[in-house]
């Protein structure tokens, strides 16, 4: 399976699309799944308040993951973490037309009104596979990007 395909299959289990992008790249990221679905278990939804698209957030933890800084001493890998980190939002942004939950949806998901409205129209299950999607290849394309140089 390919990573959209695996991100698309957690998703349509009823997992967040933050889990769901974390976990298609677990292997990747030196998780297993359980670890990846527990660390992407609480920004489903913008962080449940409508805030940074889960699904690109998930995105970011796999770029964190695969280069952020551990070391003090590297300033480098700090750097590439800011620069893909910057990427991700612009590019997710630039494909989606935002990185904002509540902007994406068209209503806020914080309140139980926006839920209710989200839910009859149907955005969890017809409109977020689609921002899973795009997650992920907006993804690889970064990650090919600094894998070929």
């Amino acid at each position: 399976m390919t990573h959209k395909e695996l991100a698309l299959d957690y998703f349509g289990r009823q997992f967040h699309c933050s889990q769901a992008v974390l976990a298609a790249f677990a292997p990747e990221c030196g998780l297993t799944e359980e670890q990846a679905l527990k660390l992407g278990a609480c920004f489903g939804g913008g962080m449940r308040k409508g805030e940074v698209c889960g699904a690109c957030t998930g995105a970011l933890m796999v770029l964190g993951a695969l280069y952020g800084q551990y070391d003090e001493a590297d300033l480098e890998s700090r750097l590439r973490a800011n620069e893909v980190n910057v990427k991700m939002m612009e590019r997710f942004a630039k494909v989606c037309g935002s990185y904002i939950c509540n902007d994406l949806l068209k209503c806020d998901i914080s309140t139980p009104e926006g839920v209710a409205y989200a839910r009859e129209q149907k955005l969890f299950t017809e409109f977020c596979p689609t921002m899973v999607a795009n997650a992920v290849d907006v993804l690889e394309e970064i990650i090919s990007e600094v894998e070929n140089g």
